[in-house]
């Protein structure tokens, strides 16, 4: 069972996803808008799962890509396509440091 100081990390790692979606994936265009900080707080908690679990690059991508395509309804272009692909590698190098700080929290 993870320890409190765990559970926070996570919270704050999920945090530093959601962020990050909003700032360089944000499909819809609504960074800055007020009231939409959590519009993709969904899309970055299953993000973050899937990389934590270990998942590829390419399944996060096209995980965000899906979310931006068809749940959105915004279909597939090229710009969402590469926002997916280099969000999902800049979580993939992120990896690391969240699995660090999970196991050493401060």
């Amino acid at each position: 069972m993870p320890s409190g100081d765990q559970k926070y990390q996570s919270r704050e790692n999920r945090t530093q996803v959601q962020q990050i979606l909003m700032r360089e994936w944000d499909p819809i265009g609504i960074a800055g808008e007020a009231g939409a900080e959590h519009e993709y707080d969904g899309y970055a908690d299953r993000a973050y799962v899937m990389l934590m679990d270990g998942q590829s690059p390419e399944a996060i991508a096209a995980f965000l890509l899906d979310a931006a395509a068809d749940h959105m309804g915004l279909g597939r272009n090229e710009r969402i396509a590469k926002r997916s692909h280099d969000v999902a590698k800049r979580l993939i190098d992120l990896r690391q440091v969240f699995q660090a700080r999970l196991m050493n929290p401060p």
